[in-house]
């Protein structure tokens, strides 16, 4: 698949980052991968030998790398994109679904009040709701949140931030993804 990346995993099985073709390829030339596991994701093509034969490289859906995980932040970083992925690019406010250009992010705490820019103060928002609800917090606006914010996972991150999972990656990330998450999807 053209637009697939690959998932790589540390040797233990725990998810670690998307990786494109051509960073895979690396990990397996220099034979940093303890084990692979799925279809095919993509086949990386090189030169020709003198019988005029091009070399390819089978690329694994899934690699796993030598070591454990060790520096992965337990608060994936925070943008626009990813929260109003998180959301379902639903104002938490009127539950209505927008494209990204139409939403915004709002404190539910606002800053003027001590309110941060963390996972669980801010939510997707329409540009409506967020005028109305204003420098108040829900309670103070009349305007209660539809949902509970959360911190994703590093399973769910993972899965947000790539368009194109296929299945045997699905697989492995499901087991840290939260079920209503995937549905919504």
């Amino acid at each position: 698949m053209e637009n697939a990346q690959i998932l790589r995993l540390d040797k233990t099985g725990y998810p670690i980052e998307w990786l494109t073709a051509q960073d895979a390829c690396s990990l397996l030339v220099n034979e940093k991968v303890v084990w692979a596991f799925g279809e095919n994701a993509t086949v990386l093509k090189g030169g020709f030998n003198r019988d005029g034969l091009q070399s390819e490289l089978e690329i694994p859906a899934i690699i796993a790398t030598h070591g454990r995980a060790k520096i992965i932040a337990d608060v994936p970083p925070l943008s626009n994109r990813m929260l109003f992925r998180r959301d379902r690019h639903m104002c938490l406010y009127c539950g209505n679904t927008f494209k990204a250009n139409e939403l915004t992010r709002d404190h539910i705490i606002p800053q003027s009040k001590g309110g941060r820019s963390t996972w669980k103060n801010l939510v997707a928002c329409c540009k409506s709701c967020n005028n109305a609800k204003r420098d108040r917090t829900p309670e103070e606006a009349g305007m209660p949140l539809l949902a509970v914010p959360f911190v994703p996972s590093r399973h769910e991150y993972l899965y947000l931030s790539n368009h194109y999972i296929l299945a045997d990656q699905m697989q492995m990330l499901k087991s840290g993804i939260r079920k209503d998450l995937i549905r919504a999807a």
